[in-house]
Parts: C-alpha cells; sequence; structure tokens
C-alpha cells in the first residue's frame, strides 16, 4: 500500500468512526492505540488526528492529548442552526432530482432504523445511527453540489458523537425508533413539497439537539439541588 493510499484510508477509518459514534464525547484518544486496533504504524494515525483537529471533529489538549469535543449547549446551538441551514438548503435541491427507486431506498433505511431500535443496546444504537446517516447522505447526493457537500459531512463529522449520545435518551412512548421525521420527510418529499420537507428536516435535526440540551439542563439541575443539598 502506497504511504499516500495508508494515510487515506486511516483518515476515512477514523473519521467514519467519528461520525456513526465509535468515539463518544469527552473520550480521549491514544495514538498507540489507535495504530494498534487499525493494524498501522503511528505516523498515519499522527496525520489522521491532526486532519481532524483541524476539521474542528477533535480537540487537542495542553498535555498533546487528543479528545472528542465535550457536548456544550453553546456548540449544540451553533451545531444545530448550521446544519438546519445548509442540510435545508440541499435537501430542498435534492427533491427534483429524486426518483420512486430513491423512495424505495429511503423508506428501507426507515424500516432497518426501526428494527435497529428494537433492542436497544451500544450496538443497535450504533447501527442506527449509521442508517440515520445513510437516509440523510441519500438524500444529499442526489443534490450533486460538490460545494455543498463537503460542508455537510463536516457538520455531520462533528455532530456524530452528538447524535450518538442523543440516541439512548428517545422518548420511548412517543417516539422508539425516532423515525417519525423520516417518514414525514419522504412524505414531503414524494409530493414536491419543498416547505414541508424543509419543516421535517427541521425537526429531525432540532429534536436531537433538543433532547442533549435537556439532558445538559437536568444534569446541571441535580448538581445544583446536591450542592445546596
Amino acid at each position: 500500500m502506497r504511504r499516500e493510499t495508508l494515510h487515506d484510508r486511516v483518515y476515512a477509518e477514523l473519521r467514519r468512526s467519528l461520525i456513526h459514534g465509535v468515539f463518544v464525547s469527552g473520550q480521549m484518544l491514544r495514538i498507540q492505540d489507535l495504530a494498534e486496533k487499525l493494524n498501522t504504524s503511528t505516523m498515519p494515525v499522527r496525520e489522521a488526528l491532526a486532519r481532524l483537529i483541524s476539521e474542528q471533529a477533535l480537540e487537542a489538549l495542553p498535555n498533546r492529548t487528543v479528545r472528542v469535543p465535550v457536548i456544550t449547549r453553546e456548540k449544540l446551538d451553533d451545531l444545530a442552526r448550521a446544519r438546519v441551514l445548509i442540510e435545508g438548503e440541499v435537501t430542498a435541491r435534492a427533491m427534483a432530482h429524486l426518483n420512486e427507486a430513491d423512495f424505495v431506498r429511503l423508506r428501507h433505511l426507515t424500516r432497518q432504523c426501526e428494527a435497529a431500535f428494537t433492542e436497544r443496546n451500544e450496538n443497535n444504537i450504533r447501527h442506527a445511527t449509521e442508517l440515520n446517516h445513510a437516509f440523510h447522505d441519500h438524500i444529499y447526493r442526489a443534490a450533486a453540489s460538490p460545494v455543498l457537500q463537503p460542508m455537510i459531512e463536516s457538520l455531520w463529522l462533528q455532530s456524530g458523537p452528538y447524535v450518538h449520545a442523543a440516541a439512548f435518551l428517545h422518548d420511548e412512548t412517543n417516539d422508539p425508533a425516532g423515525t417519525h421525521h423520516h417518514w414525514e420527510l419522504i412524505t414531503a418529499l414524494e409530493k414536491r413539497d419543498a416547505t414541508g420537507a424543509i419543516a421535517a428536516l427541521t425537526r429531525d435535526i432540532t429534536r436531537a439537539f433538543s433532547l442533549l440540551r435537556n439532558k445538559l439542563d437536568a444534569d446541571e439541575a441535580d448538581a445544583r439541588a446536591r450542592h445546596h443539598g
């Protein structure tokens, strides 16, 4: 394997792991551990981590360790706004290019996502996260925008650990699989209803971020109660 190909492979694998929630918010990443897991030397891992730090998907700490960024309310709000803005635009552009085969694929991915949530464990949650990404990615690629697509991928790269964390916080009573917004989005896209599609997408994106924001609020309230108790 040529050096360039090896470095690209390592970068792509770490990138995929972030998008799909393999690495969780706040997790420390050791170069040696990653090199052993990926069956490679430390150099391509070190370079891949540097690229991911520059893309704000990871952060370098003063002691030369690398960490998946911790969840903060400010970052949640910023990512949610950016994703709604850019992904909404791309969804509207994609609509005219989607055909019946695409809708069959989107319905299939949504049903698979629902099935993955039948048993709530780490493997199933991760699989559901991958299916959720595949669902949205299928729509966005239909827009064929070489400018906006990398922006979306960057946002998903930064959002991956957050989306994965939110998957454990669903309202089991109202939506065990967290997919009802996917069905709404498919319906709007089939009707060529751009306003409805963007609204469904916005609800889908903000749902995950709202779950995490509520969890932060609850944790802070508990901390205050313990402090004063």
